[in-house]
């Protein structure tokens, strides 16, 4: 290794590490499972064998011979000598820990003092093999020692380690040059009077700076599988610990977003898992004796929806005690006369708020669930709670892609600008031809025939003003509410660098950050969910809805999908939006819900039990009464074999769930139902 100082070589070491390590525990917790697959084992034997030689490499003694000590342990389970039992596996695990805690300590310390780093090694700086927990199964060396190891990834890999401070550097810096080009721009304008427009020079940069940032953007995400391994552990260990037998499910974890957003989120998913299994999921006898299999599922569930990504964690458990909440509230004086069961839930994000079903330091390690939701409003996102007495609760987290660069759109109301991000915005049109009417005594305007209130911006942004704006309407949207907002006049949209506010300024719930303008002024980025819940707010006791136009003329729809999620998601805008809906679990289940009462449009997804969708289909183009009724599919599956599988199958019309929004399901459904052209 000439040419390569010690400093260098650790740190190499360390990065080279943190891989394996991660995968060592992966393979663990596969095992304990699969204990009979003699592959899992022999991968198990290389990583320890690998971080062995490239430990003795790097000069790390003490790191070698811990993992020495695992290899011999794994080599007995290889020739037999020893079974793979639930202590064996607790072993390993807590060895691959000691490892993790001796490499970071060395490192630190090599970062610390290099020149010293070397003579402090195994001297008492950082815990030796024999200062860490004993190996129970540690058995008398018989695997022959390790070759060498280079520290450094393979050099036919494709992959190559970079530090993440660099890459929130190139980020930083593509929004630098982002703004440095609005500048240009307007200095093309002000001082040439030349529109940017129109010279060719300055659209070929604006080119090449859209395909930067998209590649930029693309560099910081990351899939949810990397932090489901250690959400796995955390369910594990719990469950072991109060003798509860829990299956750990995980789908769509190949899911991406933004390193940082799921960084952020890390913590509150941890929270969420350990609550469910210290107090959501009862004991083997408790679930028997009601009728519930002994075994437990608790499932992860991450999908990209649009611009979002959502996360659920649900499980089967007890739910959660809406009784219980109200006594907690009670007790730090919250009226709760007459709240309804959704509205004592949604108290059970008070600060403060605690009983024994979903808040406790052992579930949360002091963590409640108001820090869960700050945390992930800190993403720009919300949290929703849904939950059934004895059937189970589900967590569901919605956070956008990725917050560090975000198309928006510029308006301006009582003399400020604000920028609206643009993936919740649903529409825009002048004031006169919004078509604004009263309903209910509250001013409301038509959105594909069906009303949504109508609010100034400058009062859901606390501004007084003597008369209301009557410039353009901006209607926003979240994942499953709409609302429209009055301003001054629409500036224009683009790209805009979000930089969070500083810790100093107080939490503001329809702020989602701000940005520097070309000018040097300050632009603030509005959050529309937060927009759109303090509007809504302030006009709850009447907010005109989908029953206005009477029973005589609303829609019937079916929702089939076997996805919770999805199900409640497209439920929830669909009757907001004036229909009545009906919801069926896979292909069967719908056909027996549409042999009771005919509805006039189905919408599924394809991959379901029992009957898929293309099935689905196929079953309704062929009954005799149903073979009218529109079908519209709603699926991952991009492919265009797909779309053409399902257009064979009798289906009037296609949408990909990664490109799925409020406003494209509602045009497919009224298009389909012939409500508008």
């Amino acid at each position: 290794m000439v040419g390569i100082g010690s400093q260098q070589m650790r740190q190499l070491f360390a990065q080279e590490a943190d891989v394996r390590l991660a995968e060592l525990g992966r393979l663990l917790l596969r095992l304990e499972t699969e204990a009979d697959d003699e592959t899992l084992v022999r991968s198990v034997y290389r990583e320890l064998h690998t971080l062995k030689g490239s430990a003795a490499v790097a000069g790390l003694d003490d790191v070698s011979q811990v993992a020495h000590q695992l290899e011999e342990l794994v080599e007995n389970v290889r020739a037999g000598r020893q079974p793979i039992t639930a202590d064996v596996i607790d072993t390993l695990l807590r060895g691959a820990d000691q490892l993790s805690d001796v490499i970071s300590g060395a490192y630190a310390d090599n970062v610390a003092d290099e020149p010293h780093a070397a003579d402090r090694n195994g001297s008492g700086a950082h815990p030796s093999a024999e200062h860490l927990e004993r190996l129970e199964y540690a058995a008398p060396a018989s695997v022959a020692p390790a070759g060498r190891a280079t520290a450094t990834a393979d050099s036919r890999s494709s992959v190559i380690m970079v530090p993440v401070e660099r890459l929130e550097e190139l980020t930083r810096l593509v929004g630098e040059t982002a703004s440095a080009h609005l500048r240009i721009g307007r200095m093309l304008n002000d001082r040439f009077k030349v529109d940017p427009a129109t010279c060719p020079e300055f659209n070929e940069l604006s080119r090449t700076l859209n395909d930067l940032h998209d590649r930029t953007m693309r560099t910081q995400m990351v899939p949810v599988s990397t932090i489901t391994d250690q959400l796995h552990r955390a369910v594990r260990d719990l469950s072991h610990s109060q003798s509860k037998e829990i299956r750990w499910e995980t789908v769509g974890a190949d899911t991406e977003l933004d390193r940082g957003v799921l960084h952020r989120l890390s913590g509150s998913l941890t929270h969420l898992v350990r609550n469910a299994v210290a107090h959501g999921i009862e004991s083997p006898a408790e679930r028997q004796a009601v009728g519930k299999p002994a075994q437990a599922t608790l499932r992860l569930h991450a999908m990209q929806l649009g611009s979002d990504v959502i996360i659920t964690v649900s499980d089967d458990g007890r739910g959660i005690d809406t009784a219980g909440v109200s006594r907690a509230a009670t007790g730090l004086g919250i009226d709760t006369d007459g709240l309804t069961d959704e509205d004592l839930l949604e108290l059970a994000f008070q600060p403060g708020l605690s009983t024994a079903h979903f808040v406790s330091d052992l579930a949360g390690r002091g963590v409640g669930l108001d820090e869960v939701r700050s945390s992930v409003e800190a993403a720009h996102g919300r949290v929703e709670l849904r939950s059934e007495p004895g059937v189970g609760t589900e967590f569901r987290i919605i956070v956008p892609i990725t917050v560090a660069v975000l198309r928006c759109l510029i308006v301006e109301t009582s003399g400020q600008r604000y920028a609206l991000p643009f993936h919740r915005v649903l529409l825009t049109q002048a004031h006169d031809a919004a078509g604004v009417v009263h309903a209910e005594g509250r001013p409301v305007v038509l959105v594909d025939g069906h009303p949504v209130p109508l609010s100034p911006l400058d009062e859901a942004l606390g501004v007084t003003r003597a008369e209301p704006p009557t410039g353009p309407v901006v209607v926003l949207a979240d994942a499953a509410r709409r609302h429209a907002f009055t301003t001054d006049r629409l500036v224009g949209q683009r790209d805009v660098v979000i930089k969070a506010l500083s810790h100093l300024v107080p939490h503001l719930p329809v702020v989602a950050g701000a940005s520097v303008e070309a000018d040097g002024s300050i632009l603030v980025v509005l959050d529309p969910p937060g927009l759109i819940q303090r509007a809504r707010r302030s006009t709850r006791t009447g907010v005109p809805g989908a029953g206005t136009h009477g029973p005589d003329h609303r829609r019937s729809i079916l929702v089939v999908d076997d996805a919770l999620i999805i199900r409640e998601l497209q439920r929830g805008i669909l009757e907001r939006s004036g229909f009545e809906v009906r919801v069926a679990t896979d292909g069967q289940h719908a056909l027996a819900l549409l042999g009771e009462a005919r509805s006039d449009l189905v919408v599924t997804d394809i991959e379901m039990p029992r009957m898929d969708g293309f099935e689905l289909t196929e079953a309704i183009r062929a009954h005799p009464t149903l073979a009218n009724i529109p079908v519209l599919i709603v699926s991952s599956r991009s492919s265009e074999a797909d779309r053409q599988r399902g257009l064979d199958a009798g289906a009037d019309g296609y949408i990909i769930k990664s490109a799925f929004d409020e406003s494209s399901l509602l045009n497919a459904v009224n298009r389909l139902l012939g409500t508008i052209a």
